[in-house]
């Protein structure tokens, strides 16, 4: 049996090539490196500017075609009051048509109609005057209000901010327990979090308003509390520690 022999420059390109891929980590941690993984939440709060509530009309009539003209009618009533009080049209939004027939209660033989919109007040100092422009011409459903941010990002960003910070802190931490130091950011990864009662994905179903059923008097709720909306989120940072 013959002996393979191969040329000195190709065996030494073999060699090579072998400490190449038994050197090579995927992470991108080099030799004289130690990987750290550090996950790190950040918060913060910040002022609600925006409000939206839902407002509606119940109808009944003996016939679907009666109570739903006599909806169709209340309801057109509302939107020129939301529009008087400054609120414009692409600010209202229908949410719900429905017309059913009543088989129990004081209303059982009739018909129900009902419409509901979604209201959005861009000025949060003007929505307990929107509420109360709505109830006075005649709206006896109302739901909300939902308290929210117009820049929401701006706010996560904020968090995010936050959350790297935070996490380079406690990498550094380490560091110094082991006598080393942060060398390089290998990759930074989203998490998510939760901003109020909002879900923000990582790399909102948002909040349902209960109707509540309104005498036919019109309410006056007053000024809405804005208070803070809270945001907090995660990231996962990975590290590469070296010797000082």
């Amino acid at each position: 049996m013959s002996a393979i022999r191969l040329p000195l420059a190709t065996a030494l390109l073999l060699i090579l090539s072998a400490c190449g891929r038994a050197g090579h980590d995927p992470r991108g941690v080099r030799p004289d490196e130690t990987l750290l993984s550090v996950s790190a939440t950040g918060q913060t709060e910040t002022r609600a500017d925006q409000a939206q509530f839902q407002a509606g009309v119940n109808s009944w009539n003996a016939s679907a075609r009666a109570a739903s003209a006599a909806n169709t009618a209340k309801i057109a009533e509302i939107v020129r009051a939301l529009e008087r009080a400054g609120i414009p049209e692409r600010d209202i939004q229908t949410r719900a048509v429905t017309v059913q027939r009543v088989d129990w209660g004081d209303h059982k033989g009739e018909y129900q109609a009902s419409n509901i919109v979604n209201v959005t007040v861009r000025n949060i100092a003007a929505a307990g005057e929107a509420v109360t422009v709505v109830t006075s011409a005649g709206a006896n459903i109302l739901g909300g209000p939902d308290l929210r941010l117009a820049d929401p990002e701006k706010a996560a960003n904020m968090a995010y901010t936050a959350a790297y910070k935070a996490a380079r802190a406690r990498a550094e931490a380490y560091a110094d327990a082991a006598g080393m130091k942060i060398a390089r950011v290998l990759t930074i990864r989203d998490a998510g979090g939760m901003q109020g009662n909002h879900y923000l994905p990582g790399a909102t179903p948002p909040p349902v308003a209960v109707a509540v059923e309104q005498s036919n008097a019109a309410a006056s709720v007053g000024r809405f509390m804005p208070g803070q909306t809270p945001s907090a989120v995660s990231v996962q940072v990975d590290f590469a520690l070296a010797p000082r």
